[in-house]
């Protein structure tokens, strides 16, 4: 017979994935309602939402409470850290197709409208007269009149916070380790309130483009990928600083150990992904 410690824990039938498709689909016909001018596509999205945060409150739950109770073995913590891995690896990979965007609209498509290319029919005929310039709002003005959002003021403020907020949660970690619980505490606190203070900031970003620039989703190529970009980055500094603080109230519930904490460490790798993806989104979008 192999010993508890050998075996791979096998989790009994569960009605969260039900729950999650459920959700899914509510959010997924909402949505396309609400796009397409349904006043109702609004309300069936928000019972989607509601929904889909029911069912991650009770699965991460379901999961929290079994890791607590010690059916959790070095089988199982490896799967967790590989799966940890490939999600990560499709979050590059994700972030990697918006920036090849930027990147083909920079260096290849402009160029071509604006005539740098063997093939004639690209400037003479699509598009006669128009000047390969970066920003662009499109051949003819389509996307309109606009300012750029510059590197410094907010977006400055916004690469300092998450530095600094990278530098926290590593200190926050090594006190995990070290056992100490003080240091920790004070430190995973400052780096999910710099996580909302960098949304926070970022808000106000939007507000002022809108506002003030006129920069918009609709403002050509740059306003498209400013956004995309950018937006969807927020997101994801959403849903980490949201990880971050259950796992701050975890560890006011004492939960972890210096030797099992692996759900603290995909946070925190989640968060340095976060920071990374920010730095070079930094670099390309606003400062080039």
């Amino acid at each position: 017979m192999p010993h508890a410690e050998d075996r791979y824990y096998v989790p009994h039938s569960s009605h969260w994935p039900i729950v999650g498709s459920i959700g899914l689909l509510f959010l997924m016909v909402g949505v396309s309602n609400w796009l397409n001018g349904a006043g109702s596509g609004f309300w069936i999205m928000l019972v989607g939402v509601a929904v889909i945060v029911f069912m991650l409150i009770g699965w991460f739950g379901t999961v929290i409470n079994e890791s607590t109770g010690g059916l959790y073995n070095d089988q199982v913590d490896y799967s967790f850290r590989m799966g940890m891995f490939w999600f990560i690896f499709s979050e590059v990979m994700f972030f990697a197709a918006f920036f090849g965007a930027l990147y083909y609209a920079r260096t290849m498509a402009v160029p071509w409208l604006g005539g740098d290319s063997n093939n004639f029919f690209t400037n003479n005929i699509l598009w006669e007269g128009y000047e390969a310039t970066w920003p662009t709002n499109g051949p003819a003005g389509v996307g309109g009149d606009f300012a750029v959002m510059g590197p410094f003021g907010l977006p400055l403020i916004n690469t300092v916070i998450l530095l600094t907020s990278s530098a926290t949660v590593t200190i926050a970690h090594h006190a995990l380790i070290a056992g100490q619980r003080g240091i920790l505490k004070t430190f995973l606190a400052l780096t999910f309130i710099l996580g909302f203070v960098f949304i926070f900031l970022q808000a106000e970003e939007y507000i002022h483009a809108y506002e003030a620039m006129n920069l918009k989703l609709t403002s050509g190529i740059y306003g498209s990928t400013f956004f995309m970009l950018t937006g969807f980055h927020g997101m994801h500094v959403t849903i980490g600083a949201i990880m971050l603080t259950i796992m701050w109230l975890r560890v006011m519930k004492g939960h972890f150990t210096a030797t099992n904490h692996f759900a603290f460490e995909a946070v925190a790798w989640y968060w340095h992904f976060v920071d990374v993806v920010w730095v070079g989104l930094y670099v390309f979008v606003y400062w080039m």
